[in-house]
């Protein structure tokens, strides 16, 4: 089994989509198995971006469990798209949401964590599809309510979801091929690179804008979780990250 994360990017419209759709069946046929973390389609200005759906929740005078409620909606737009499209082409699928994703939270709202996870509904629709669906980026907490991750939680999705049901690795998906030198939107010729240690990539995200969610990186450590980045719309090698 894998776990495959897509971002908005990757998720950005039909087009970019069908490379989704491509590295999923490229998934199945090598693993077997794949479960899919998808994060809300596009980037701030896209409709149904987690951003735009933030400017929606400035109506809240603080973090609350309707605000987080809103701010959810993004990935499970995007998890029923993408499911959508994926039986279009062949490929059955569950998505699964809620209680029934097995996601606990506990914390705060807008800034919650990860308490703990029951994979006996993941586990049980795999021997079904072999490909399952989960939206990034939120939980259940003990009350019922839906809550959400912080900044860059469908990351941590991922990566918790892979220490739970013991997977081989996580591939995130960028705009990329991989982890590079430097930005490539701030210096030219920058190189990727083929091969880090964790400790070494944890470093590289601190940064305005880091690759991955920092707080997944360090459950990826503390589970000894590899991580494979790679670029979205090309099947060339990308930056393997391992324990």
């Amino acid at each position: 089994m894998i776990i495959q994360k897509f971002g908005g990017v990757a998720m950005k419209d039909e087009m970019m989509r069908s490379n989704c759709i491509n590295h999923i069946k490229e998934g199945l046929h090598e693993f077997g198995e794949v479960v899919v973390v998808v994060s809300a389609i596009g980037r701030f200005g896209d409709p149904y971006s987690t951003d735009s759906l933030l400017q929606v929740t400035d109506a809240f005078s603080s973090s609350t469990a309707a605000s987080d409620l809103v701010a959810s909606c993004g990935e499970l737009i995007a998890a029923a798209v993408l499911s959508a499209e994926l039986a279009r082409a062949g490929v059955e699928n569950t998505i699964l949401h809620g209680v029934k994703a097995g996601i606990w939270t506990d914390g705060d709202f807008g800034d919650g964590s990860i308490s703990r996870i029951d994979t006996s509904s993941i586990l049980e629709s795999l021997e079904q599809t072999h490909c399952v669906i989960i939206p990034g980026f939120q939980g259940i907490d003990e009350a019922g309510h839906v809550m959400t991750l912080g900044r860059g939680g469908s990351d941590l999705t991922a990566i918790a979801l892979a220490g739970a049901l013991d997977a081989s690795h996580v591939e995130f998906f960028k705009d990329v091929p991989g982890v590079m030198t430097h930005d490539p939107r701030e210096v030219e010729n920058c190189n990727k690179l083929d091969l880090l240690e964790m400790e070494e990539f944890l470093v590289l995200l601190d940064c305005d804008r880091p690759i991955i969610q920092k707080r997944a990186a360090i459950h990826a450590i503390q589970t000894a979780t590899p991580l494979y980045i790679r670029g979205i719309a090309s099947s060339e090698s990308g930056t393997w990250i391992i324990p």
